[in-house]
């Protein structure tokens, strides 16, 4: 009786946790569809111009006819994105990595890396685009810029976050530097890194469609931030709602992603993944 009566909370506790999954699905699911119909029903009972306010029907059909301009502005605003994020994750972790093994090191380059946080990228990105002959490399510096911080500044408190009596009892077998910060310290900061690479992850979005705004790039090899200018002055709203959809989409598929990876990275240890078992 013992068994079953242990298996029976065991299988509510599993019910339970399908029911919140299926409720974090649906309820975002309904409020959105409320809210497209809503949008929908408003346009056509007052008949809204199109050129103020298009429905969400005639902006799902602007982005399949369309689809042939916007897909490949889409994939140069995605290339530029993960190019800086891949970057901004290799400099920041390697310099983080340095700081917190040298003190000297900390002190001489964080307060650079700061003033370019607290630096506005629209302000650097005319500079940048002076001494960069290439628009592209221009944007992808610019959101570079804007990625690396967020991871670094992570990392570094991930790395300085390891329990005192962790690094004591590791001092008190002889571990070398690399020893502790191989087996400790990376391990404890991998929680303040998946942190790090969530934010980064849609910072580098914003600031590519900033440095592109900035830029003014224009032809063929622009993002979605030129689709986007070139909508607006053509007085094409669709197609601009079209190009918004398209952005809003890769800033949720980001974050989706970033969440997953974190997750898989950390649901069998860390306590912020694990489920409760009361």
């Amino acid at each position: 009786m013992t068994g079953v009566s242990a298996a029976v909370p065991a299988g509510l506790a599993k019910t339970a946790r399908r029911r919140d999954h299926l409720l974090r699905l649906a309820v975002p699911a309904i409020m959105l569809g409320l809210t497209l119909l809503a949008w929908e029903v408003y346009v056509r009972v007052n008949a809204v111009p199109p050129y103020i306010l298009p429905a969400p029907s005639l902006i799902a059909r602007t982005l399949v006819k369309d689809w042939g301009t916007l897909y490949p502005a889409l994939l140069v605003t995605l290339r530029i994105t993960f190019s800086a994020l891949i970057l901004a994750l290799i400099g920041g972790t390697l310099l983080a990595v340095l700081l917190v093994q040298s003190r000297w090191v900390e002190l001489a380059l964080y307060p650079y890396a700061v003033i370019l946080q607290v630096t506005p990228i629209v302000a650097i990105a005319p500079l940048i685009l002076v001494y960069v002959s290439s628009t592209q490399v221009a944007i992808m510096i610019c959101a570079f810029l804007v990625a690396f911080f967020p991871i670094l500044s992570n990392m570094v408190q991930g790395l300085k976050s390891v329990d005192h009596n962790l690094l004591n009892l590791y001092d008190l077998y002889g571990a070398t530097r690399w020893q502790q910060l191989r087996l400790l310290k990376l391990p404890a900061a991998l929680p303040y890194f998946m942190t790090g690479l969530k934010i980064g992850g849609g910072l580098s979005l914003i600031a590519a469609v900033v440095a592109e705004f900035a830029a003014g790039s224009a032809g063929a090899g622009s993002g979605l931030a030129f689709r986007l200018l070139e909508a607006q002055y053509r007085l094409n709203i669709p197609r601009l709602f079209a190009a918004l959809v398209l952005l809003s989409a890769t800033g949720v598929a980001i974050f989706a992603l970033t969440s997953i990876l974190a997750w898989l990275a950390l649901r069998r240890w860390h306590e912020s993944a694990l489920a409760r078992e009361n």
